[in-house]
C-alpha cells in the first residue's frame, strides 16, 4: 500500500488541479459583485441521510484556498446524518468561501455516498470474518478521494495503483503463457529489481487454484466469478496457505452468502462505480 505521504501528496495534487480547473484566472462572478474586504460565513447542510465523508477534505480545501478562513466542525467524518444537520460553519473571505465551495460540495458528495455504499456492504457482512475491499474501479483524478471515503464507511483499500502490489489477472496470465510462467517470472522480476510486493494471482477455476498453490510464494487467490460450492471447495483446498478473495459481480443479494463461503476479502467495484451523490449544500448564514 502507498504511504501516508505518498497519499498526502495525491491529495494535494488534487486540490491543485480542481482549483486550476474551476477557477482559472479568476472567480468572476464573485469578483463582480461583493468586495474583497467582505466577510460571511456558510454552513454545510445535510439534505440526505447516510455517512458524511471528505470534512477533513473540505478543510484542506478551504486552507488551500484562503489560510484565514475558519472551521467549526459539529460532525465528523464517518458519522450518521440526517436530512437538517448541519456539518460544519466555514467563515472568513466571502469571496474564498464562494471559490472553494464546488470543489467541497463536489467532493463531499461523492465521499459521503461511497461511505454510505460501503457501510451497507459492511452491515451485511456483520459477524463473519471477511471484510469488504474496494478495487482500482475509480473516477480517474479522484482516487485518493473514493479509496479514503472506503476507509470511512468500514472497508478496507486494495492497492491504490499498479505500482504498489503485483495483480496477476486473466490477461497476464494468458500474455505469459499460464499461471506457473507467469508467477515464477513475476518472482524473477522483484528479486531482480529489489521491489518487496505482495502477489495476488487471479484463479477462473479450481484447477487453477491448485496450480498457484505449486508455485507458492502468493500472498491472496482471487476467487474469479466462482460461484458458492466453488467457492467453499477453493477455501477448502488453500486453507491457511494463502488468504483469499471473492470477486466478480456480487452484490448485496449474494455478499453474504460468499462471506459465509469463509473467504478473507470480498472486491467490489460498485463501492466507487455506482453510487449516487449525497445531496449536500453550502449555505451563506
Amino acid at each position: 500500500m502507498i504511504s501516508e505521504e505518498q497519499f498526502q501528496n495525491e491529495l494535494d495534487l488534487i486540490i491543485a488541479n480542481a482549483v486550476r480547473e474551476d477557477v482559472g484566472d479568476g472567480d468572476h462572478s464573485s469578483l463582480a459583485c461583493i468586495p474583497a474586504s467582505a466577510q460571511g460565513k456558510a454552513k454545510l447542510l445535510v439534505k440526505d441521510e447516510g455517512v458524511i465523508a471528505g470534512v477533513a477534505f473540505a478543510k484542506k480545501v478551504f486552507q488551500y484556498v484562503d489560510p484565514g478562513l475558519t472551521m467549526e466542525i459539529l460532525v465528523d467524518d464517518g458519522a450518521q446524518v440526517k436530512y437538517g444537520d448541519i456539518v460544519f460553519y466555514v467563515e472568513g473571505s466571502s469571496q474564498s468561501i464562494l471559490k472553494a465551495e464546488r470543489l467541497v460540495l463536489n467532493a463531499m458528495q461523492r465521499m459521503s455516498a461511497i461511505a454510505t455504499k460501503t457501510q451497507d456492504f459492511v452491515s451485511l457482512l456483520d459477524g463473519t470474518d471477511t471484510k469488504i475491499l474496494d478495487t482500482r474501479k475509480t473516477t480517474p483524478g479522484i482516487r485518493a478521494l473514493e479509496k479514503w471515503a472506503v476507509k470511512i464507511g468500514g472497508g478496507e483499500n486494495h492497492r491504490f495503483a499498479l505500482y504498489d502490489m503485483i495483480m496477476l489477472k486473466d490477461n497476464h496470465i494468458d500474455f505469459a503463457g499460464g499461471i506457473t510462467k507467469a508467477i515464477q517470472k513475476t518472482q524473477d522480476y522483484l528479486r531482480n529489481n529489489g521491489k518487496d510486493l505482495k502477489i495476488i494471482v487471479e484463479a477462473r477455476n479450481l484447477d487453477e487454484v491448485e496450480e498457484i498453490l505449486k508455485s507458492g510464494g502468493v500472498y491472496r487467490i482471487l476467487l474469479d466469478n466462482f460461484d458458492y460450492d466453488e467457492t467453499r471447495e477453493a477455501v477448502k483446498r488453500i486453507g491457511d496457505k494463502c488468504l483469499t478473495e471473492s470477486s466478480g459481480g456480487i452484490t448485496e443479494d449474494t455478499i453474504r452468502k460468499y462471506a459465509e463461503c469463509g473467504v478473507d476479502y470480498i472486491s467490489s467495484g460498485a463501492l466507487t462505480h455506482s453510487v449516487y451523490n449525497m445531496d449536500l449544500s453550502l449555505k451563506a448564514v
